[in-house]
């Protein structure tokens, strides 16, 4: 059975991945740590679209997580012909007073668990010489973000990651997209643990930053930002330096954070 694979797909983007391909009759197999919530939106997509949907409840920081993914798929007779790294999650702050264990973790998740999986389900896809992956980056990752540390720098990774390897793979036929969201109606702050998120115009509904990533693979691109804000924004980079845009930017944050910080010193 030929099936999408889904990370972080108990919610959000994730969520709206799985919705829309279901409606386009992909079969599904869905990864996440929540197992009641795959648990229902697998029952409810097989019945209302006369697929094949299967999850794994599963933390994929956790030690072999991608092997334990992989196995799964090969146990229960699934060829993952799209591939799509969604899961992640973020944190704010001073770097200096954050938890050093989450940012080591969230490094696990956004970086590694991604290029593991993207690894494992590669090589078939070449011996297919046929297969998609979107890797679900950020409009962070354009320039460093300070405050926002190292979830930007673990963005960036993604998103230059993803490039690179889709014109590696271009002579096999597989597609490879990096997707760039910005703000998003979605659970990220709250399962970031950030109590006071950035309030930014331009915020989109995953619907809509699924829609965007759907047409840039149509239209054979590599990266997309989602939105035309945030598209705008990631564009000044290739204009402001990097110095000028973390002045910029760190100005209101250090009256919230550090300032915060000091306070309660």
């Amino acid at each position: 059975m030929k099936a999408s694979l889904i990370t972080g797909a108990s919610s959000g983007i994730g969520e709206a991945f799985a919705r829309r391909l279901a409606a386009e009759k992909h079969n599904l197999f869905l990864v996440a740590r929540s197992e009641d919530k795959l648990r229902s939106l697998c029952a409810e997509l097989t019945k209302k679209h006369n697929i094949d949907a299967k999850y794994l409840a599963i933390d994929l920081t956790s030690e072999n997580a991608d092997s334990v993914v992989f196995q799964e798929t090969e146990k229960r007779g699934i060829e993952i012909n799209w591939l799509i790294n969604n899961a992640g999650f973020g944190s704010m702050g001073d770097f200096a007073v954050l938890d050093l264990e989450r940012e080591a973790e969230m490094i696990e998740l956004n970086v590694l668990a991604l290029v593991k999986l993207t690894h494992r389900f590669l090589g078939p896809m070449r011996e297919r010489r046929s297969g998609t992956i979107i890797n679900v980056s950020s409009g962070a990752s354009f320039q460093p973000i300070p405050f926002f540390a190292t979830y930007a720098a673990t963005k960036a990774f993604v998103t230059s990651f993803t490039e690179a390897i889709a014109e590696e793979n271009r002579p096999f036929g597989i597609r490879i997209l990096a997707l760039c969201p910005g703000t998003t109606e979605t659970g990220f702050f709250e399962a970031s643990q950030i109590n006071d998120p950035i309030k930014v115009k331009g915020v989109q509904t995953p619907e809509q930053v699924v829609d965007a990533a759907l047409r840039a693979l149509s239209s054979g691109k590599t990266k997309v930002v989602s939105g035309w804000v945030n598209y705008l924004v990631a564009s000044a980079v290739n204009i402001l330096p990097n110095s000028l845009i973390t002045r910029v930017v760190a100005k209101p944050l250090r009256k919230r954070y550090q300032n915060a910080e000091a306070r309660t010193k």
